[in-house]
């Protein structure tokens, strides 16, 4: 049985929803991150990044996959289910990691 996991982004937060204000980079807003609510990028290879997928979060959500990759399992809200936000405290994303069997 192939393990295989599945991230969904379930939350994008901009700088106003973290702050409560617009924060600036050059002089210019700083946006949520791209990533749009309900995309879903499937996993079954633990070492490749998919295409389009964020270097920092990928960084953020490595150990959470490789415990899942490597037969682990966290129990909340239940088993082969958990949450995980990236580290950008500016413009946080939350994502649901699932492991799916063939």
């Amino acid at each position: 049985m192939t393990t295989k996991l599945k991230i969904t982004v379930m939350k994008t937060f901009g700088p106003e929803e973290v702050f409560g204000h617009t924060m600036l980079r050059d002089g210019k807003a700083i946006q949520a991150c791209s990533y749009k609510v309900g995309e879903e990028f499937i996993m079954d290879s633990h070492l490749d990044r998919p295409k389009d997928f964020c270097g920092r979060a990928w960084q953020d959500l490595y150990t959470t996959l490789m415990t899942y990759y490597c037969g682990g399992d966290y129990d909340y809200p239940e088993q082969g289910v958990t949450y995980q936000p990236c580290g950008d405290g500016i413009r946080p994303v939350i994502f649901k990691i699932e492991k799916m069997s063939e």
